[in-house]
């Protein structure tokens, strides 16, 4: 007997067995070759990886199939796991951190996977950075504390503006360049220029509404999962925050009563398991009606620039407004991404310019060159 979708299906499973079976050995040899509190720790999420592998193993048994024996473990396991011991775990830490978070994602899109499987994982690579980071506040968390200006945007909508004035102003250039170019008649030119407007700010709309709508739902369904693992096996939540906690720095006494008292209230202790372990903070999700409505209105200013000489007038003296006009916003937008990144904010305005203007000019040249054909 098979489930449904076959051989296909069995064969993702084992797959998976094999997977999680690589990651219980790897953590199980790290754990070997590490002492105290850390050895503990991969002991821990290496039992955790086998429960997972037994989720398979007990999927392939209800389906009839023969249970896979263990085999040797795989290449990479085994390179992971020498450097581990011979060189040192910090020089693999960031490629186990990476594979975890890439497992996560596998089981957000599996239906056969046990509820809480993929926030499993997305807490051990949780568990990961921490260790990577050795207990420490990150750089850029000190500096926050220090210097709370540095904090910025936290929620990303000021640099979304920017970066959609920047999309606006140099496609809408570029198209109503390519059109100039031609030799449109000047009613010509801003129909085109106003159609690029429209059609650029309700496709970036819609686009910014169905990615900030997705990435919503899938970050609930997380938030949902860890919920109901929270429900019906709190003794797991709680050994998962204590591993956090410990991978952080505290020792096993300290991060034990720190997790006991978050979990002495299920709102606080959902609130923390979603920051902890999924790196969410459930209060700051998005807004997808926002952030097209933001899409929507900032590139729409930009794609105004070069169209609005030719609201009031036509010919060269149009033409050479809507370059000196594009010329000094696209200084503007890039000197606007170089305060947000932190660099030279001339340099950051040339480059706008440059990469803009290129793209101008080559659209204008393809328009005079099809213009002149076609007359």
């Amino acid at each position: 007997m098979t489930p449904n979708g076959g051989a296909e299906r069995v064969k993702r499973w084992r797959e998976l067995l094999a997977s999680e079976r690589d990651a219980a050995t790897l953590y199980s040899r790290i754990a070997q070759a590490e002492t105290g509190d850390r050895q503990r720790i991969f002991e821990e999420l290496a039992a955790v990886e086998r429960r997972h592998a037994a989720h398979w193993e007990d999927k392939l048994r209800g389906a009839g199939q023969t249970v896979p024996p263990s085999s040797k473990p795989s290449l990479r396991t085994r390179l992971l796991a020498t450097a581990a011991a011979r060189l040192s775990l910090s020089t693999v830490l960031p490629l186990i951190e990476r594979a975890e978070r890439a497992d996560a994602r596998v089981y957000d899109r599996d239906p056969d996977a046990a509820p809480g499987m993929a926030v499993d994982e997305h807490g051990h690579a949780r568990t990961i950075a921490k260790l990577i980071e050795g207990g420490r506040p990150s750089p850029r968390a000190q500096i926050g504390r220090r210097e709370p200006w540095h904090r910025g945007d936290r929620s990303g909508a000021l640099r979304a503006g920017v970066f959609g004035v920047s999309d606006g102003l140099v496609s809408n250039t570029a198209l109503v360049m390519g059109v100039a170019g031609s030799g449109s008649a000047h009613r010509v030119i801003l129909l085109s220029g106003v159609a690029g407007l429209l059609a650029g700010s309700f496709s970036m709309a819609a686009g910014e509404y169905v990615s900030m709508a997705s990435q919503r739902e899938m970050y609930e369904r997380e938030i949902s999962l860890e919920a109901t693992e929270l429900e019906e096996k709190p003794e797991e939540e709680r050994d998962e925050l204590v591993l956090l906690y410990r991978a952080k720095g505290l020792d096993r006494g300290d991060a034990e009563r720190l997790a006991d008292r978050i979990m002495a209230d299920r709102n606080v202790a959902l609130d923390t398991l979603a920051r902890e372990e999924l790196g969410l903070d459930p209060t700051e999700l998005g807004s997808p009606l926002s952030a097209a409505f933001s899409s929507l209105l900032t590139f729409a200013v930009g794609a105004l620039v070069v169209i609005l000489p030719y609201l009031f007038g036509g010919g060269t003296a149009a033409f050479v407004t809507a370059i000196i006009l594009a010329v000094a916003a696209m200084l503007g937008v890039g000197a606007g991404i170089g305060v947000l990144n932190g660099r030279n904010t001339a340099r950051s305005g040339l480059r706008q310019l440059l990469l803009g203007g290129g793209a101008a000019l080559v659209t204008f040249g393809i328009g005079h060159v099809i213009g002149a054909t076609v007359s």
